[in-house]
């Protein structure tokens, strides 16, 4: 039996449809919440309570279990989040080697703090403790692309890229 999204009171009912598929075809599966899950924030774009308690009642799982696995997994979001997000690098070489400046720029040029998302919903901005880029420090990813010696100078064009881009013109990789 699927589950039902009664609950919501919103224009969300596709995206639940959509989960509700995936739950169906998981739910038998051992191990296959946090699968649930990922699909879900990928519909939905995020994991609000109402989702959790959709993906709990679907699952047949406390929901205490679901909102567990939610807030242990830093992957996992219960906060709208921005169509691209700017992970900056701290971990030492990048520290060491402007990190916290670029840090520093990110929050005066788009106006967020840490953990936030732009009020125009274009960005949202994380801090990754390493992304594995040593060589390249101080290094910046924007969704999956990797950009080598960021500085404050380059930030600008960086975040061009992205700011209201089609997703075709999006990227510039370890090259920009």
């Amino acid at each position: 039996m699927s589950p039902k999204h009664t609950t919501c009171e919103c224009d969300h009912g596709s995206e639940f449809d959509q989960i509700a598929q995936v739950i169906e075809q998981y739910k038998e599966k051992e191990g296959a919440l946090i699968m649930v899950l990922h699909a879900a924030q990928e519909i939905y774009g995020y994991l609000p309570m109402e989702v959790q308690r959709f993906v709990a009642d679907g699952m047949n799982l406390p929901i205490s279990e679901v909102s567990g696995v939610v807030s242990f997994y830093s992957f996992f979001s219960t906060q709208k989040r921005g169509k691209h997000t700017i992970r900056m690098c701290q971990g030492t070489a990048c520290y060491v080697r402007g990190g916290k400046k670029v840090v520093d720029a990110i929050k005066k040029e788009l106006n967020v703090e840490v953990g936030g998302t732009t009020e125009d919903g274009q960005f949202t901005f994380e801090i990754a403790r390493c992304i594995g880029a040593c060589g390249l420090a101080p290094a910046m990813m924007v969704d999956d692309d990797v950009y080598k010696q960021v500085t404050p100078a380059k930030l600008r064009g960086i975040l061009a890229l992205y700011a209201d881009a089609p997703e075709a013109a999006a990227g510039g990789g370890a090259g920009a």
